[in-house]
C-alpha cells in the first residue's frame, strides 16, 4: 500500500489554504493567539455561587465524626454539603468507568489522602475556601496499604470493606493467550529472558485543571452544566443515572479545554457536588480545583508492576513472551477502559513482532491511593505493554550480544503479513515495520553513532542509544466489542450544507487542543472540494451534536473522522442526484473532481457543490424518493481498530559522576496512514515526545508508607521543558488502513507510547560498562547514579 491512494489535492481555496489535506494553519489558533478563548474559569453565570472541597488529610482512616456548625455560620456560605447530605438526597454513590461505584464524599471512612470529605458553598471562592477551615473533622486512622505487592496479603486492611462480603483488596484476574502453548514454547526455547520492572504512577497534568459550573432551573427542571471533559454525551447520562435527572433535560456543554490527555474523561465528584450545590441552593455553582487537588485526587496513570519473559533461539528468532501483571487501580476501580477488557489492550505485548506464542495475565488490586487509571495519552494500557516488550527486546539483545536494531529488524512483521492476527487475536490491519525501522537508522546515521560510541567509550564517556519499535491499538470500537458502562464506542456524525454552499459539520468528539476544528473542517473539504474555511465545526454542546462517546484513545480520526468522511460521502451521492436532475442527464453520466460534478466528455456542463446545495434549497423538481436540502447524518461503528505504528531511536549521554541524563538526538519515524494536516501531526508528535521523555526522566508521583502524596505540586512532580528536549527529527512513512474510509489511522498518542522505552533503552545502553541490565523509570541522576554504585567502569566493552 502507498500513499498515492489518498494524495492531497494542490488547489487551494481563496484564502490561501489546501482544499483537502495538506499543510495549514489552525482555524482556532486566531482566538487562542489572541486570549479569546472561552475556559470554564473564564466563565461567569448571572447569580454564581462557588463550590471548594474538604479533602482527607490521611490515606485511611475511619470518620468518627464531622462538625459543620462553624462553617454554617460563616456570613457568606450559603450551603456546606457531607456525605450525610447526599444519602439524604440518595446520591451518596455514583458509578466509575469501570462499572465500579465511588463515595461522593467520604462518609464511613475515608480510602486515599485528597478524598472528598465535604464541599462548602459561598458567595465567592475567598469565602468557600475560609469556611474549609471551620469544618472540624475527627479521624480514627487505619494502616494504609501503599504497596500493590502488599494489598493481597492475607492480613493487609480491607479498604473496600463497603461492600458486603468482600474479605480482600483483589479487583479481578484477567487474562489473554494460550497459556499452554506459551509453556511449551518457552520449555523448548534455547533462551529465555526474565525482568521484573515497574511502570510507575504518572499524571496527565494539563494545563487546565478540572472544574464544572452547573445550573439547576427548579421551574423547568432543566440542568445546565458546563464543565471540563473529553466526553461530553457519556457525561450527561452518568449524570442522569447518578441524579435521576431526565437525559433530555440535560445539556452539558464543555467549552475550550486546556489539555486533557486521559485525565478529563471521567466525572469526579466535584462534578457531581456542583450539580447537588445548585439543587440546594437554587443558584448556579462553580467549582475549580487548584494543582495540587489535580495532582492528588484525579486520575492517574500507569503503576504496573511487571514481570516479563521472552523466548528465543540462539540465532535471535524471538518465539515467545509470557507477562504477568500486578495492576494498582487506587482505592476505587475508575479506570477508563472499554468493559470487556479490564486490563485494557494488554493484549498488544506482543508487540510488532511474529511469535510462536502469548500469554499474559494481570491482576487487579485496590490501595489507598487516588483512584483512576486513564488512558493517559495512551490506548488503555498500551504504552505499558510496549514499555515491557521492547525492554525485553533489548535485554534480549544484551544476552545474546547481538544488535538492537538488527534483533528487531530479523523479527518484524513483514508487510506481506498483513492483515496480521496477533497471538491474542487482535487483527493489525497494514504496515511496512521494517521499512519504518530502517528509514529511522538512515536518519539517525546508526553506524555513524554506535562508531562514536565505541570511541567515546575507550575514553571513559557514557553515551546510549535506545531504540523502540511500537505498534498502537486505536479507534475504541467496534461497539460490539467495546463499550463503558453499556454505551457502544460508535459516534455520531451531522453534516448540513446550507444554501450558499458553507457547511456546519457537528461532532461527538471533543477537542483539547488537537485542532479539531481544523481536522475535520479539511476532511470535509477533501470530500466535497469545499474551503475549509467555509465549514464551521461544531462540538463540546450535546443540544447541538450527536451523541458519542467522546475523545480518548486516539479515537477522534479514526471514528469520528471516519464519520465525518461518510457523511461527506453521502453528501456528495445525493448533489449527484440532484445534478443529474439539474442538468436533465442520467447519474451514470457525471463525473467528479474537486468540488463539482459535471458530464462526462463535456466540462462545461457541471454544477458545483454550492450550486448543488441553492438547488436542494430552491424550487428545483427532485427526482421522486429525494428530499430537499443537502445534508447528511451518519453513526459510524468502526469494524476493527486502527494500528499506527513506528520506530523511534534515542541518543543519551550520561554523566558518570552525577547520574544526569541528557537527550541528545531523538529521532521519530511515524506511520498514521495519510496526514490530513502535517502540521497537526507533527505537533501531536512533538507533543508526545516531550511527555515520554519526561515520563522516562522525572515523572512520578509516589507515596510514603503512611500514604501520603509525594507529587502533589510541580515543586515535587517535574515535567520536562524544552530545556530537557532536544530539536526533535520526525520522519514518516505511509500505510493506509484498509477499513478507514481515507485510510486514516489517528497520532495524538503514538509518540507518548514509543518514547520512553526508547529514553530507558538509550540510559541502559549508555550504562552498559557497569553491568546495568535494567532500572525502573523515572531515570532521574540519583537513580541512575544508584545504578551504577558497587560496579566498577569498563571500558573494553565492544559495542554491539
Amino acid at each position: 500500500m502507498t500513499s498515492t491512494q489518498h494524495t492531497a489535492p494542490s488547489t487551494t481555496s481563496p484564502a490561501g489554504n489546501p482544499i483537502g489535506f495538506g499543510r495549514m494553519l489552525r482555524k482556532e489558533d486566531a482566538r487562542f493567539l489572541r486570549g479569546q478563548g472561552h475556559y470554564l474559569d473564564d466563565l461567569v453565570v448571572p447569580g454564581m455561587l462557588h463550590a471548594a472541597i474538604l479533602r482527607s488529610p490521611v490515606a485511611h482512616a475511619r470518620i468518627v465524626s464531622i462538625d459543620t456548625s462553624q462553617a454554617e455560620a460563616h456570613p457568606k456560605v450559603r450551603a456546606v454539603i457531607t456525605g450525610a447530605t447526599l444519602e439524604s438526597l440518595n446520591l451518596a454513590w455514583m458509578p466509575t468507568l469501570s462499572a465500579d461505584v465511588q463515595a461522593v464524599l467520604a462518609t464511613d471512612k475515608v480510602r486515599f489522602q485528597g478524598q472528598e470529605v465535604a464541599m462548602v458553598v459561598a458567595e465567592d471562592k475567598y469565602s468557600a475556601r475560609d469556611a474549609l477551615e471551620l469544618i472540624d473533622v475527627e479521624y480514627d486512622d487505619l494502616p494504609p496499604v501503599v504497596d500493590a505487592r502488599k494489598a493481597l496479603d492475607p492480613d493487609a486492611p480491607v479498604i473496600r470493606d463497603d461492600v458486603e462480603g468482600r474479605t480482600d483488596n483483589h479487583i479481578f484476574d484477567w487474562e489473554a493467550g494460550d497459556k499452554a502453548r506459551a509453556d511449551e514454547v518457552f520449555a523448548a526455547a534455547d533462551v529465555v529472558v526474565t525482568q521484573e520492572m515497574l511502570y510507575p504512577r504518572v499524571h496527565p497534568a494539563p494545563m487546565e485543571t478540572c472544574g464544572t459550573i452547573a445550573s439547576m432551573d427548579r421551574v423547568t427542571g432543566r440542568l445546565t452544566v458546563w464543565s471540563t471533559n473529553q466526553a461530553p454525551h457519556a457525561h450527561r447520562t452518568i449524570y442522569a443515572l447518578v441524579a435521576g435527572i431526565p437525559e433530555h433535560n440535560i445539556q452539558i456543554i464543555s467549552p475550550d479545554i486546556g489539555g486533557g490527555f486521559g485525565n478529563k474523561v471521567g466525572i469526579y465528584p466535584g462534578y457531581v457536588l456542583a450539580v447537588v450545590g445548585s439543587i440546594l441552593t437554587g443558584k448556579p455553582v462553580k467549582w475549580v480545583e487548584d494543582r495540587g487537588e489535580n495532582l492528588m485526587s484525579t486520575s492517574f496513570a500507569r503503576d504496573y508492576h511487571m514481570k516479563g519473559e521472552i523466548a528465543a533461539t540462539r540465532d535471535g528468532r524471538i518465539l515467545g513472551v509470557r507477562v504477568d501483571v500486578l495492576a494498582d487501580h487506587g482505592a476505587f476501580n475508575g479506570t477508563a477502559q472499554p468493559t470487556k477488557f479490564p486490563a485494557g489492550f494488554f493484549h498488544i505485548f506482543t508487540g510488532s513482532y511474529d511469535l510462536e506464542a502469548a500469554y499474559c495475565k494481570v491482576t487487579g488490586v485496590y490501595t489507598n491511593k487516588a483512584p483512576g487509571g486513564v488512558a493517559y495519552a495512551c490506548s488503555f494500557r498500551i504504552t505499558e505493554a510496549v514499555y515491557l516488550v521492547e525492554r525485553m527486546v533489548d535485554l534480549l539483545a544484551d544476552e545474546l550480544g547481538a544488535d538492537p536494531a538488527e534483533l528487531r529488524l530479523k523479527n518484524l512483521l513483514r508487510p506481506e503479513q498483513f492483515p496480521y492476527v496477533s497471538k491474542t487475536g487482535w487483527e493489525y490491519d497494514s504496515g511496512d515495520y521494517p521499512r519504518a525501522l530502517k528509514k529511522a537508522m538512515e536518519i539517525a546515521g546508526y553506524d555513524e553513532l554506535r562508531r562514536e560510541q565505541r570511541e567515546k567509550r575507550e575514553r571513559g564517556e557514557l553515551m546510549g542509544i535506545g531504540i523502540s519499535f511500537f505498534t498502537e491499538g486505536v479507534g475504541a470500537g467496534p461497539r460490539k466489542h467495546m463499550d463503558i458502562l453499556g454505551l457502544g464506542m460508535a459516534d455520531g456524525c451531522e453534516l448540513r450544507l446550507h444554501p450558499t454552499g458553507k457547511a456546519q459539520l457537528r461532532l461527538s468528539v471533543q477537542t483539547q487542543g488537537q485542532g479539531h476544528e481544523t481536522t475535520f473542517a479539511q476532511i470535509v473539504s477533501h470530500e466535497l472540494g469545499i474551503p475549509p474555511e467555509d465549514i464551521d465545526v461544531i462540538h463540546g454542546d450535546t443540544s447541538n451534536t450527536p451523541f458519542g462517546l467522546g475523545t480518548y484513545g486516539s479515537r477522534s480520526t479514526p471514528v469520528s473522522g471516519a464519520a465525518a468522511a461518510v457523511a461527506a460521502q453521502r453528501v456528495r451521492d445525493k448533489a449527484r442526484v440532484i445534478t443529474a436532475a439539474a442538468l436533465e442527464c442520467s447519474t451514470d453520466d457525471l463525473e467528479w473532481e474537486q468540488g463539482r460534478w459535471y458530464v462526462k466528455g463535456d466540462p462545461s456542463q457541471g454544477k458545483t457543490i454550492a450550486e448543488v446545495s441553492m438547488l436542494a434549497h430552491g424550487t428545483l423538481e427532485l427526482p421522486e424518493g429525494v428530499e430537499g436540502h443537502l445534508d447528511a447524518s451518519v453513526v459510524y461503528d468502526p469494524p476493527n481498530l486502527t494500528y499506527p505504528f513506528g520506530a523511534y531511536i534515542c541518543v543519551v549521554d550520561v554523566d558518570s559522576g552525577t547520574g544526569q541524563v541528557t537527550v541528545r538526538r531523538f529521532i521519530a519515524v511515524d506511520d498514521c496512514g495519510p496526514r490530513v494536516n502535517p502540521m497537526i501531526v507533527e505537533g501531536q508528535v512533538h507533543g508526545g515526545l516531550a511527555d515520554g521523555v519526561g515520563m522516562a526522566l522525572m515523572q512520578v508521583i509516589a507515596f510514603d508508607e503512611d500514604g501520603n502524596c509525594v507529587g502533589g505540586s510541580f515543586m515535587d512532580y517535574l515535567l520536562p521543558t524544552s530545556m530537557e528536549c532536544p530539536s526533535w527529527e520526525t520522519g514518516e512513512t505511509v500505510t493506509p488502513s484498509p477499513h478507514h474510509p481515507l485510510g486514516l489511522k489517528g497520532i495524538g498518542e503514538s509518540a507518548t507510547v514509543g518514547s520512553p522505552p526508547a529514553v530507558v533503552n538509550a540510559v541502559i545502553d549508555a550504562l552498559e560498562p557497569y553491568g546495568v541490565r535494567h532500572a525502573d523509570m523515572p531515570l532521574t541522576p540519583a537513580n541512575v547514579w544508584m545504578a551504577m554504585q558497587g560496579r566498577p567502569m569498563r571500558t573494553d566493552l565492544a559495542v554491539q
